[in-house]
């Protein structure tokens, strides 16, 4: 992207990976970084324009750029002065928190002048199959998955949901306390896979409704928390209209359900619904670009746990935590519904094999291979 854009703005909750895949990006050429949390990088910039004109022959890295969001509009003219001067692509990379307010107004600054990545955490894609287990249960943040052992791995993930509840989300809006968004992002743990309902989080809260809205797109808009839209085109169906919800890192949500290790994440009452949100994230992190997701759940019990649409392909996954896994009838009347172009079933063993009619029970890595191998063919 860097290629065909003169900036390339990468947002996204992999703290340590996008500093590391911007640095890599500029290792081919001249760069220069900035880091503006750092005073001394921000008094480079005291005069932003002038600084950034005498190092127009090299790749200008701006990190945690939301701490001087008064930088985009500079960086609209230097581009336009670029382009004609004949430099039409890779000026800048853009690197920060993912708050909506900061993407819009890049998009309004720089429309026609940016391409966004959204940079997931780590996926089994990039670890290794073999290190599954560890990745599920740690997250793929990855100081915390690259751990010497799980205590220090939780030690970590703990400091770093505190940083962000005091120092990052503040940033994002009014500020709300720190000790309130954790108790709330811990209730939305307990209802991992769960459906979305505000009246019933409000009164957990003793807030009302706009207020609990309010705290959801506060952990949605920095890439913390899934709303799974549901799929809603079958209007001959009276189908669940509110999205579910999911802590997109797996290692987060144990952190705030209190579970450190394996033997007590295989014990604990959430263990299926943690499984389905990292497949969930792993699927939808390596899918082609413009991918479409939902979850299907009419009234009458009828249900599919992920589809995917893929340009005019439509998939339908069900994800279960056995290496054995069975269909329900659930699934069978929903795929009637949507009439899927695939079905397949995601398990917990490493064995391909047929379960139904059409229908394959694949491994995680298969389909995510599966998935991958469509992106070169809609590119």
């Amino acid at each position: 992207m860097v290629a065909n854009f003169p900036a390339l703005a990468i947002p996204g909750p992999r703290q340590v990976g996008k500093t590391t895949l911007a640095l890599e990006i500029a290792s081919a050429q001249p760069s220069v970084y900035l880091d503006l949390e750092s005073d001394e990088d921000r008094a480079k910039l005291a005069d932003p324009a002038s600084y950034l004109r005498r190092n127009n022959d090299k790749l200008v890295i701006l990190d945690e750029v939301q701490r001087m969001p008064q930088l985009l509009q500079t960086l609209r003219g230097l581009i336009d002065e670029g382009r004609r001067a004949g430099k039409r692509s890779g000026q800048f990379i853009i690197l920060g928190s993912a708050s909506l307010d900061l993407l819009q107004q890049s998009g309004e600054s720089l429309a026609g002048r940016i391409a966004y990545s959204e940079l997931y955490p780590l996926n089994i894609a990039e670890t290794g199959a073999k290190s599954k287990d560890v990745l599920w249960l740690r997250g793929g943040l990855p100081d915390s998955f690259l751990a010497v052992s799980d205590r220090v791995s939780m030690a970590w993930r703990r400091d770093f949901i505190s940083t962000y509840l005091q120092r990052d989300i503040p940033q994002l809006g009014p500020r709300i306390a720190a000790e309130t968004l954790r108790r709330f992002w811990t209730m939305l743990a307990h209802l991992q896979g769960g459906i979305l309902n505000h009246a019933d989080l409000a009164r957990a809260l003793g807030v009302d409704g706009k207020t609990v809205a309010s705290y959801i797109d506060r952990m949605v808009d920095p890439l913390l928390v899934r709303r799974l839209q549901p799929w809603h085109s079958n209007a001959g169906k009276r189908l669940v209209k509110s999205p579910k919800v999911y802590v997109r890192d797996a290692g987060l949500m144990h952190a705030l359900l209190q579970i450190e290790t394996h033997d007590s994440l295989l014990s604990h009452t959430k263990l299926g619904d943690s499984w389905e949100g990292f497949v969930i994230e792993n699927l939808v992190g390596v899918s082609p670009r413009g991918t479409q997701s939902y979850f299907y759940r009419s009234s009458g019990g009828a249900g599919i746990d992920l589809i995917l649409k893929i340009k005019d392909e439509l998939i339908a996954i069900e994800i279960k935590r056995t290496s054995a896994p069975k269909l329900s009838k659930g699934f069978y009347h929903a795929c009637e519904d949507i009439r899927p172009t695939a079905k397949f079933v995601i398990h917990s063993g490493d064995v391909n094999f047929p379960v139904g009619e059409e229908i394959e029970a694949v491994s995680l890595s298969y389909m995510m291979n599966y998935l991958q191998s469509l992106e070169h063919d809609t590119l």
